[in-house]
């Protein structure tokens, strides 16, 4: 059992408190050893998604198609769009046309076509099935360039409700304005 000299040379008393007249280490200093790095927060729920597709991915050296993959995070909307984008060309990866098939890896970039927008995104994580939105990013690395801007301008041809329907001349103006005839065919306008 340790006596009263004892317990004051050491700074320890019985009751375990420390003693406010001696200097503590200062838990923000670098060789604080109870200090441990701090870790971002991160959404349980997500966290739990992520696990769950880790789980229901493939296992180590397994492949994943291509058509599969851009479907379970969501760049397109059904498997099916995915396959069918493959085969028109509109889906690239490092840089090759690819098939529907064509196995997916960790580090490979990904260029997709949609619309009048190209998506260009490198592969971090192969999973299988499709995923929510916020599991689905925290797939890949998205370097694509910025959607264009919509127009502010109101689109030309709309009528008003009840004007009936349009004369040859309101087609062909309506026609000009989007730019689907290209000007007068005849040189004198007519």
């Amino acid at each position: 059992m340790a006596s009263e000299d004892d317990e004051e040379k050491s700074g320890y008393t019985a009751d375990a408190q420390p003693d406010p007249t001696q200097a503590q280490p200062d838990p923000t200093s670098a060789d604080a050893t109870h200090a441990e790095p701090t870790v971002p927060a991160v959404d349980p729920k997500i966290a739990a998604a992520v696990a769950a597709a880790e789980a229901a991915g493939p296992q180590s050296g397994e492949p994943v198609r291509i058509d599969s993959w851009i479907w379970a995070v969501r760049l397109v909307k059904t498997r099916s769009l995915g396959a069918a984008a493959c085969k028109g060309g509109h889906v690239r990866v490092n840089g090759h046309n690819v098939k529907p098939a064509h196995s997916l890896r960790i580090g490979d970039e990904v260029r997709v076509r949609q619309e009048n927008r190209e998506r260009i995104v490198i592969v971090k994580r192969l999973i299988r099935k499709r995923v929510g939105a916020p599991v689905a990013v925290q797939c890949y690395v998205d370097n694509s360039p910025p959607p264009p801007p919509r127009e502010a301008v109101a689109p030309a041809g709309i009528r008003d409700r009840g004007t009936g329907r349009p004369t040859k001349r309101d087609r062909r103006e309506m026609e000009r304005l989007r730019g689907l005839m290209g000007g007068p065919k005849h040189p004198d306008g007519r």
